[in-house]
């Protein structure tokens, strides 16, 4: 049987979790198939991020989240989506596109370095939106410590994560 769990990743009293698909044999910190998402529960607010065609596609081929993966799912509207895949809707009609809950992302989930995240917040930059706005105005550029390897940087990550 294959289960949608969380695996505690991070230091001695300083929990971080990823949400995995994994095999129910298989040891809480052991094998896993997929990762899906994360879990920081040390963050004011908590951050959750799952990837929610890769979750709904796991449900549809049986797996079974674990109660605080449910609780998650639930939190997110994950768990009403699927609801409605189950019902006949197609899932593109289901799921938000990815661009348009890029754009809801924080800048802080981007996966940039800390100090160019910092430095984005005083800025008053916490969203994706706010971020590419100020990147295709060349506001950025005037922001005191960025520099050109750090917009380079920021440049870089977005166009990985093809935003």
């Amino acid at each position: 049987m294959v289960k949608i769990r969380l695996r505690r990743v991070g230091a001695k009293k300083k929990p971080h979790y990823r949400v995995v698909v994994a095999d129910t044999r298989a040891s809480a910190g052991g094998r896993f198939i997929e990762t899906i998402g994360y879990y920081d529960p040390r963050a004011e607010p908590p951050t959750v991020r799952i990837d929610e065609v890769r979750a709904i596609f796991w449900l549809e081929k049986g797996a079974q989240p674990t109660e605080p993966v449910t609780r998650l799912l639930t939190k997110l509207g994950i768990s009403e989506r699927w609801a409605r895949v189950k019902a006949g809707e197609p899932l593109e009609e289901v799921v938000v596109p990815e661009a348009e809950a890029a754009a809801d992302l924080g800048v802080d989930e981007l996966g940039l370095p800390t100090r160019v995240a910092n430095i984005l917040t005083s800025a008053g930059i916490t969203k994706m939106s706010q971020l590419k706005e100020g990147l295709e105005k060349g506001e950025l550029s005037n922001i005191s410590g960025l520099g050109l390897k750090s917009l380079e940087e920021i440049k870089k990550i977005l166009k990985e994560r093809s935003l």
